[in-house]
């Protein structure tokens, strides 16, 4: 992996004030309503040019993409956005709870030389073609990257960790605290041994992508246009560190015909050992709810398949996979570690057999919803089916780091929203001008 300095446009606090209002998350995490209230955080926020209000007036001349690069410029021109004087590579410290436990994790941020997926740089995620014209009209107009890829890299010498820690001491760049509670810092890293050991250490380095496939793709798109745009500016994550979690993202169904939430349950007897969490009140609810996500753990850690499946009717269940070998006639040709994902077991044998969702739905979208875990996740995929208002939800554990890397050496990529790195890299901390 080729990396190395740059110079990064970043928001300058004597014009825009507090520069932690102007901070996003990447854009497709960010629904309509944090959207608008993105947009009245600040008059700088990121938000207005990553992802940009649209209105039914738009057209070629005037447009989300058009708007995005005239704002850019006048943020430019204004010095709400200024260019830092000296190569750095940037270190990048998060620091955030789950539950009761406290995490630090620590990534460096640089320019990687794009290249295409094999050898350096690998995937682990199926990307959609929608996403994609998106980013590339954005970087079209604007010339510019604005959010961070997240890639994971393996250093048992911890030369980049080492080196970040050096410079916590400091003062940060920026230094704020999103809306999930979670502390963002950044540092700067400027001293020539340090840059040239973590340029060196990282020669020697296969990256997988963890998050940011789409705009991976897109640099890799746009570097076909602009052969001077073959760098892209990524954020590098240690796999060694402590502070890597990922949690699980949850598939809630609805929109179904003839869905019969009992032939459901039924089907999946032909592979699954199904156990029964029932409930009659508000208290044994909760506590079945607790039953079936101590299970799925319990089965994890014995490296057995488990989902928790909830169609309302006063019930929760717990789904075991008992035959091993009823991915072989539906994975194709996918390799052992894929076949054994618990995200490709539930759309394979559930999703596609018992539900008929199939690739084709799945990529024409609106049957099915993914959730990412967090603190509320759970109740709310719950209230939606008791409402009516969704008919049935899947309940995953989060896969293992070493599951990811292991499809990703394959050449092989999970099924779409099967990894949630928590928590995101946000959008706007180091913008790259091309």
């Amino acid at each position: 992996m080729e990396i190395k300095p740059f110079r990064a446009l970043r928001f300058n606090e004597a014009v825009v004030g507090d520069a932690g209002r102007c901070i996003a998350p990447p854009y497709d995490v960010v629904n309509s309503a944090q959207q608008q209230r993105l947009y009245e955080k600040s008059q700088y926020n990121i938000i207005r040019i990553t992802k940009g209000i649209t209105t039914p007036a738009d057209n070629e001349n005037n447009n989300q993409y058009t708007r995005a690069a005239e704002t850019f410029e006048r943020w430019q021109a204004s010095g709400a956005l200024m260019q830092d004087d000296t190569d750095t590579i940037y270190g990048y410290v998060q620091d955030f709870k789950i539950g009761r436990q406290n995490f630090h994790r620590i990534s460096f941020v640089a320019l990687g030389k794009l290249e295409e997926f094999g050898r350096a740089v690998k995937p682990h995620e199926q990307i959609l073609t929608g996403p994609l014209a998106d980013r590339l009209s954005l970087v079209r107009a604007t010339k510019a990257r604005f959010g961070l890829v997240f890639m994971l890299y393996e250093d048992p010498q911890n030369v980049a960790d080492r080196a970040i820690q050096k410079v916590e001491r400091q003062k940060p760049l920026i230094d704020f605290v999103d809306d999930d509670k979670v502390r963002h810092r950044i540092y700067s890293l400027t001293d020539a041994e340090d840059i040239k050991a973590i340029t060196k250490m990282m020669e020697g380095k296969t990256c997988v992508i963890a998050d940011g496939h789409h705009r991976y793709t897109t640099g890799l798109l746009y570097a076909k246009e602009n052969p001077a745009a073959k760098y892209l500016v990524l954020a590098f994550c240690n796999t060694r560190q402590p502070g890597l979690v990922v949690l699980a993202t949850h598939r809630v169904v609805g929109g179904l015909q003839n869905f019969n939430p009992k032939d459901l349950i039924t089907g999946l007897a032909a592979n699954f050992k199904v156990t029964e969490y029932s409930f009659d009140s508000a208290k044994t609810k909760e506590a079945a709810k607790k039953k079936i996500f101590e299970q799925m753990q319990a089965e994890q850690n014995k490296d057995n398949n488990a989902f928790g499946i909830y169609t309302g009717a006063g019930a929760f269940y717990a789904a075991v996979l008992t035959d091993k070998t009823a991915m072989d006639s539906v994975a194709g040709n996918m390799s052992k570690p894929w076949r054994s994902l618990d995200v490709a077991i539930l759309h394979k044998l559930i999703i596609e057999k018992l539900l008929g969702i199939n690739d084709e739905l799945l990529a024409k979208g609106g049957q099915i919803d993914y959730v990412k875990d967090n603190a509320n996740a759970v109740d709310d995929i719950i209230a939606k089916v008791d409402s009516g208002s969704k008919q049935a939800a899947f309940f995953l554990n989060p896969p293992k780091i070493q599951q990811v890397q292991q499809v990703a050496e394959q050449g092989e990529r999970m099924p779409q929203k099967s990894t949630f790195f928590y928590p995101k890299v946000f959008t706007g901390l180091t913008i790259q001008k091309l």
